[in-house]
């Protein structure tokens, strides 16, 4: 019997069209992700080397080790973990180091599908966030530790000897760095969604004793049970969110202009 199915019809010019362009779009990706990983390993492998991992753990435990009794040191409850969680802090510290270049090659990844209007914004406000996060996390470990763990050493009773756990400590460390750049990032959050349409700078002055009530709340739950860092997370995101307004304002200024360019 012979087959009365009707014979394939040949990949039309768009259709091959299509799948050359996921293609080159699966191609480009892999490359930029090949670029970050090389640059985060390079950095990584660069820190391994000079000064090491030892030392780069050292320079991250200092705030806390400063406040110790003299001659205490962390200790280690695991057997690898003298190894292994320096070794996460060196990870980590190349990947913060390298996230100029990360952020760059995912840049590079987006802007050939957008307008030209849209990368006059999205550019500088992706190299705001960075600086942004950057600081949140300066501002964290060179002010905020100092004062905090001097005060916790101070509040501590006599019958306790303080040995903290380097992996105990890691985790403490990487949740605030995490909680203070993110707090850092509210003036960005606050532009983009007045550029965005999806709210006003007057509508963000009428919340704003709803913000500070969220921002309390926040600091509340992602710091240690104390107000020394209630306050030192609050303080900076309420002045962030007013700097935030203060730009969203130019900002709103300068349209009107643009639009009739």
């Amino acid at each position: 019997m012979a087959d009365s199915s009707p014979p394939p019809q040949p990949e039309t010019p768009a259709a091959a069209n299509g799948s050359d362009t996921f293609m080159s779009h699966l191609l480009e990706l892999r490359n930029r992700v090949l670029w970050s990983l090389l640059a985060v390993l390079f950095v990584t492998g660069g820190l391994l080397v000079w000064p090491g991992m030892g030392a780069v753990y050292d320079f991250l435990a200092e705030p806390m080790i400063s406040t110790l009794p003299a001659g205490t040191k962390m200790i280690a409850t695991s057997v690898i973990s003298p190894f292994l969680t320096p070794l996460k802090v060196t990870l980590l510290a190349g990947f913060m180091l390298a996230l100029p270049v990360v952020l760059y090659q995912a840049w590079r990844f987006v802007a050939p599908g957008l307008y030209q209007h849209e990368k006059m914004i999205a550019l500088p406000i992706l190299v705001s966030a960075t600086v942004l996060f950057y600081l949140g996390v300066a501002f964290c470990y060179f002010l905020i530790f100092k004062q905090f763990f001097v005060f916790i050493a101070k509040m501590a009773p006599q019958s306790i000897t303080a040995a903290p756990d380097i992996e105990a400590y890691l985790d403490f460390v990487m949740s605030m760095f995490i909680a203070f750049g993110l707090a850092f990032e509210v003036p960005v959050v606050v532009i983009v969604l007045v550029l965005l349409g999806i709210t006003t700078v007057a509508k963000l002055r009428e919340i704003r004793g709803y913000v500070v009530i969220g921002i309390t709340v926040i600091a509340a739950v992602v710091t240690p049970p104390d107000v020394f860092s209630q306050i030192a997370l609050g303080l900076p995101m309420w002045l962030l969110y007013e700097l935030g307004i203060l730009v969203a304002v130019l900002l709103e200024r300068q349209r009107p202009a643009a639009v009739s360019e």
